[in-house]
């Protein structure tokens, strides 16, 4: 095993604290009501059901709603709904709209949107597509009313309706959730709290939003996550899109811009000096791996893909992308995030033993690769992901493995990776990225083993899609349980990914914000004392 990757630091990443004194100058923030905001990347896509990427969840938070929300412990709680009848021994739903709700173009909400809607996103995403195999039908029998007749009892489907992480089941517009769902939704029409500014947009630049006043929070239940009232207490908030840490800190110490929402643990201390700022991790852990195209060589080959799970080292990863601090990270992660009740040790030797890089080489010579191309997809413009990239490649090549690093910004990464094609035609072998759904195999993107139909990487695995299939069958978390274990056992054979380990946002922010919701950047109940 060489020694540690010394060459990938975090400092020698992001650069000295000196590059703070060299930040540009932003304009200041006027006035109270305004919040400015540092995103974790540009937002290139708009639409929440086209792709997965976070930064576009977070902005769907803002403009839409979704029917129930879930709270700090992943209980949901109705949102949009103003609650559901069960009826039938489980077989029926009916849910009512909330009275008052209306959408940013001035239109109410009605059935008819939200069964649009629905079918749209069960077309993409993972639980979804169970909601959808489900149903026999989903109707709207008026404009407050929405009825699932299903095959079998689906306890589960609240917390499907208000799932977070990627895809969001956000509720739009019938005009709009008609669109393809191959084909981006442009026109950003929601009913949630802030109102999309689409004529101020500036595509790598700036975002912006103003608070929707039509808006209507719940009146009941305590906020928490995306579950009760949501209160939009700033009249404004602009995303200001500045890619180096480095520079977003100089802003953040110089009051041009008020909450940052991913620093790193080499910039904290000295950010900390600043009586003005304060740094704080997020309460939830986020699981990240390395995925693979198992469409061409040479990961379509299961036993190159296990014979790299002895060459990665999750502290190593974890100290590239998210500093040296372990209060930051985890390692020792699984198929299933460490929060989970589902996370458990079964396989994990493949992961936690010696890494012996003369044994992964003589494996790889054994599972079959003779020199094959491998194109490892990096987002420049984003340090944490560009970290574990690097890392990833400098590995494999320590392998012997043929390693191009192609380069591009994190919206033309995030696209690029749904593209089939081979190599030669602008196709890809491996990216790294972070996944926020990871506590079960309901909304598990990574986990999803249906071929075609399955998230970027399309990994084919009956097994797996069989075994997922009997943790919805278990009737009791002791049952669920044993098939994580045996579903986590599986995912070692056929490898539809590394996990390289669990991280916790590192944020930073005026001193003067508080407030901020568990999770994701979320913008209701923020405000400034």
């Amino acid at each position: 095993m060489p020694a540690a990757l010394s060459a990938f630091s975090r400092r020698a990443l992001l650069g000295t604290g000196a590059a703070l004194l060299a930040a540009p100058r932003l304009g200041r923030a006027q006035g109270a009501r305004i919040l400015r905001f540092v995103p974790q990347a540009d937002l290139a896509v708009l639409d929440p059901i086209f792709t997965t990427a976070t930064v576009t969840s977070n902005h769907a938070m803002m403009v839409f709603d979704t029917l129930y929300g879930l709270d700090a412990n992943y209980e949901a709680h109705p949102q949009m709904v103003a609650g559901h009848n069960i009826e039938d021994d489980g077989l029926t739903w009916v849910m009512t709209l909330r009275e008052g709700l209306k959408f940013h173009d001035g239109e109410p909400v009605r059935g008819r949107d939200v069964v649009a809607s629905i079918r749209r996103w069960g077309s993409r995403d993972m639980y979804g597509q169970e909601v959808i195999g489900v149903a026999n039908e989903i109707t709207a029998p008026d404009d407050r009313t929405i009825r699932f007749r299903l095959k079998r009892p689906f306890p589960t489907l609240p917390m499907a309706l208000g799932k977070v992480g990627s895809n969001l089941p956000v509720i739009m517009p019938e005009r709009l959730a008609k669109t393809s769902p191959t084909t981006q939704v442009t026109e950003m029409v929601g009913s949630g709290p802030y109102r999309f500014l689409a004529d101020e947009r500036l595509a790598g630049a700036r975002v912006a939003y103003a608070r929707f006043e039509g808006y209507v929070p719940r009146p009941d239940g305590t906020p928490s996550r995306t579950a009760g009232p949501k209160v939009a207490h700033f009249d404004r908030v602009e995303w200001n899109i500045i890619p180096d840490q480095a520079t977003a800190a100089g802003a953040l110490m110089a009051g041009e811009v008020d909450w940052v929402e991913s620093t790193s643990s080499d910039i904290a201390p000295m950010l900390q000096r600043s009586r003005d700022v304060k740094v704080s991790y997020g309460d939830d852990y986020y699981d990240t791996i390395l995925r693979f195209n198992q469409l061409y060589p040479p990961f379509n080959n299961p036993g190159i893909r296990r014979a790299l799970l002895g060459a990665i080292d999750q502290k190593e990863m974890m100290q590239a992308g998210y500093g040296t601090d372990p209060e930051g990270w985890k390692t020792g992660i699984g198929f299933f995030n460490p929060e989970s009740p589902l996370a458990n040790d079964a396989g994990m030797e493949a992961l936690t033993g010696p890494r012996d890089y003369d044994k992964v080489k003589r494996d790889l010579a054994a599972a079959g690769y003779n020199g094959e191309k491998v194109v490892m997809l990096q987002a420049e413009d984003y340090p944490t992901l560009r970290a574990l990239a690097e890392v990833s490649a400098h590995v494999m090549r320590q392998l012997g493995m043929n390693v191009e690093t192609q380069t591009g910004d994190w919206g033309t990464i995030s696209q690029r990776r749904s593209n089939r094609e081979p190599l030669d035609k602008g196709g890809w072998s491996a990216f790294c990225t972070g996944l926020s759904a990871t506590l079960d195999p309901a909304g598990h993107l990574g986990l999803r083993a249906n071929g075609a139909k399955a998230w970027f990487g399309w990994p084919d695995s009956p097994k797996l899609e069989e075994l997922r299939q009997e943790w919805f069958a278990g009737k009791d978390l002791a049952t669920q349980k044993k098939t994580a274990r045996e579903i986590q056992l599986q995912a070692f054979q056929d490898v539809p990914y590394i996990p390289l380990g669990s991280y916790r946002r590192l944020q930073a922010s005026r001193a003067n914000l508080t407030d901020f919701p568990t999770g994701s950047a979320c913008f209701w109940g923020v405000k400034r004392t």
